[in-house]
């Protein structure tokens, strides 16, 4: 078994929208700075390491000052626009705040698994059972059931007291169809459209 495969593999942690550049630079800077102070601790270099912490603090909070300020004025505009999916987008980004990710995955006997490559082949184990079925014999034949419940077919009788019910002078529906016009027609017609609900 080799390292990568015995070590369990983090991803990097993804830095905020503010760090930049500039941001990344200084804390390498605070970085050396330690370290240099940690294999020679001398007053000069806990100076310095001092000034460069108070620097990187100073600037990573003017940046998310200014990112937290670009943020509500995004907000405030949203708002102003009454564009109220995106308000309440940025809302909800702003508030959630940190979430613990989790890439956990139980396996046959619900252990957790961690490791990526475990975690494949579970997944490829469960889409091959779900989805792979080798026989006809072993697909089962369900009844399907619906919500409501089987209505019998409409009699020629209930079809023509249905036209005969229909509100006179209204305005049509979706069809374009008038009630007038349907109750005008004859029993030909009604029973045409009897048996297109039917075939329905």
């Amino acid at each position: 078994m080799s390292a990568k495969e015995s070590l369990v593999y983090y991803e990097l942690k993804k830095h905020k929208p503010w760090f930049d550049e500039g941001s990344s630079k200084l804390l390498e800077q605070r970085k050396q700075a330690k370290l240099r102070w940690l294999q020679d601790p001398s007053e000069l270099n806990g100076d310095n390491l001092n000034n460069i912490r108070r620097e990187t603090s100073r600037h990573f909070r003017k940046k998310k000052r200014e990112y937290l300020k670009d943020k509500i004025g995004e907000l405030a505009m949203n708002s102003k626009k009454k564009n109220i999916r995106d308000l309440y987008r940025g809302l909800n980004d702003l508030k959630r705040g940190y979430q613990l990710s989790s890439n956990l995955v139980k396996d046959e006997n619900c252990d957790l698994l961690a490791d990526s490559h475990n975690i494949l082949n579970r997944w490829k184990n469960y889409f091959s059972q779900l989805l792979n079925v080798h026989r006809v014999s072993a697909v089962r034949q369900t009844e399907i059931h619906t919500a409501e419940p089987l209505v019998p077919d409409p009699s020629p009788f209930e079809v023509e007291s249905a036209f005969a019910k229909l509100k006179r002078y209204k305005s049509p529906g979706s069809d374009q169809i008038p009630a007038e016009l349907i109750q005008a027609t004859g029993e030909i017609l009604h029973s045409k459209i009897q048996k297109l609900i039917i075939s329905i």
